[in-house]
């Protein structure tokens, strides 16, 4: 496939050249798809220190976080493996009534996609999905997100350097560039960001009667129960809650601890800040920066809430706030009413687990929900008695790494999912496909309806 020059066209323009290049029928070729998943994995290896420090420059991330954004090569590995198979027709069972016939479901690329991306994780939340689209054999425009303006850079440039821009093309801008391609007519529509912005992506999407894949957040709970490994369970809140300054979808929002151990628990907690950052944390290498001020003056606000028992420290200039801990906080204050999205852990507890099943789901449906227990019942009972987008047991974030597990939300939280085949899937049309033999009929459902085909259709319909 050529490499044409990089030029600034219209969005319009653009979207025309994509849908006369997808009619070709050449994106459905499988060799083709494998082909461009292979030369997207060759330019992510080719350029891994320009990621590393693209996202260094916009979020104060340190190179071992940075890596997050290049394991999207996970993915990329795993498509090139299982493609194959996925692409193939799956055969389904026909009745008696339909003999003699064979059926089958046929993935389908969708067309031209549109894929827009987040700030927090901002290489691998875009490359990620397109993996999927270009597994499945559509063409793809991205959105990166201006708030990562040196990500949104690295990534036009991999893109424009790898894709010809009437099969895959990086789209720059703020809102308002957005806005003009939400305008336009897509056939999918894949969103991460927030849920204030996917509704407004829904909306426009509805007008053109565009499926959508809403990939939001909410206030994913940490829910601790007393029969855990103390010094673990701690570390591993920490460094969920604590990576990427708190900025990520499906970090622990709150802790819901049950109250005989909330001390002893939060003393680990602190304990294991000090081990991962020192002292000083605005010190260390390997602690995060917010985006940008206006995140940071929200996250501020927040401060204010409950009593703070650890961190709190703020620098404006370097876009910095401590790991920070709030205790004695109400159900009812400001930081439990939206997703924090920041480094600022609140501390609720509970007496019973059945008094915490309660509280969460008197709220939106989280992305994430987390449960520290060494009891199985216990667990079970979580898993039963809440809704969320994913679970997982005894440890956070890592069952985002589990590529061969759907990702994606609930309720608020969003609608579709991805990661592996589910990628594939969200990229796909399953067509449903019946073919009839001529060399025989029963001819059961010609008319004239006499009392003997009446008593035969009886017996189809009710088995």
């Amino acid at each position: 496939m050529m490499i044409a020059q990089a030029t600034e066209t219209p969005i319009s323009t653009l979207l025309q050249q994509q849908r006369s290049f997808f009619s070709t029928g050449q994106t459905k070729d499988l060799n083709f798809r494998l082909a461009q998943l292979q030369r997207l994995k060759q330019a992510i290896i080719d350029r891994q220190d320009a990621i590393l420090q693209a996202v260094k420059s916009d979020l104060g991330r340190p190179a071992f976080e940075g890596y997050f954004e290049i394991g999207t090569l996970g993915e990329i590995n795993l498509a090139l493996k299982q493609l194959k198979s996925w692409v193939k027709p799956r055969r389904v069972p026909t009745s008696i009534e339909q003999f003699p016939a064979s059926a089958w479901i046929q993935p389908e690329p969708l067309g031209v996609v549109l894929i827009i991306g987040p700030w927090n994780y901002p290489f691998q939340l875009m490359i990620s999905p397109l993996v999927g689209a270009i597994a499945a054999g559509n063409c793809a425009i991205l959105k990166p997100s201006e708030h990562a303006p040196q990500t949104s850079t690295v990534i036009t440039a991999l893109i424009r350097s790898t894709f010809d821009p009437s099969y895959v093309a990086v789209v720059e801008g703020d809102a308002a560039v957005s806005q003009a391609l939400l305008a336009e007519k897509f056939d999918h529509i894949f969103f991460t960001g927030g849920t204030a912005i996917g509704k407004v992506v829904m909306e426009a999407a509805a007008k053109h009667l565009t499926p959508v894949t809403l990939e939001l957040g909410g206030k994913s709970p940490c829910i601790v129960d007393a029969d855990i490994n103390l010094e673990q369970t701690a570390k591993r809140i920490a460094w969920g809650k604590f990576i990427n300054a708190g900025q990520t979808c499906i970090a622990p929002d709150y802790l819901l601890v049950d109250r005989e151990i909330k001390s002893p628990l939060l003393n680990q907690i602190k304990q294991a800040v000090q081990e991962f950052y020192g002292e000083n944390p605005a010190t260390s290498p390997d602690y995060g920066r917010i985006i940008n001020q206006r995140h940071l003056s929200r996250l501020t606000t927040f401060l204010n809430n409950g009593t703070c028992i650890l961190g709190g420290q703020v620098d404006e200039t370097s876009r910095y706030i401590a790991p920070t801990i709030l205790d004695d906080v109400s159900w009812q204050d400001p930081i439990m009413q939206e997703e924090i999205f920041g480094p600022i852990l609140p501390v609720l507890t509970y007496d019973s687990l059945d008094e915490a099943i309660v509280r969460i789901n008197e709220r939106p449906k989280p992305l994430a929900l987390y449960f520290f227990s060494r009891d199985s019942q216990k667990q079970q009972q979580i898993l039963q008695s809440t809704s969320s987008g994913g679970v997982c047991l005894n440890d956070t974030i890592m069952q985002v790494g589990v590529w061969g597990l759907p990702f994606g939300g609930v309720g608020d939280s969003g609608m579709g999912s991805y990661h592996g085949k589910a990628s594939f899937d969200t990229f796909s049309h399953q067509k449903s496909i019946l073919k009839r033999s001529t060399w025989f009929d029963l001819g059961w459902r010609y008319a004239p309806y006499k009392p003997e085909r009446l008593n035969q259709i009886k017996r189809i319909v009710t088995g």
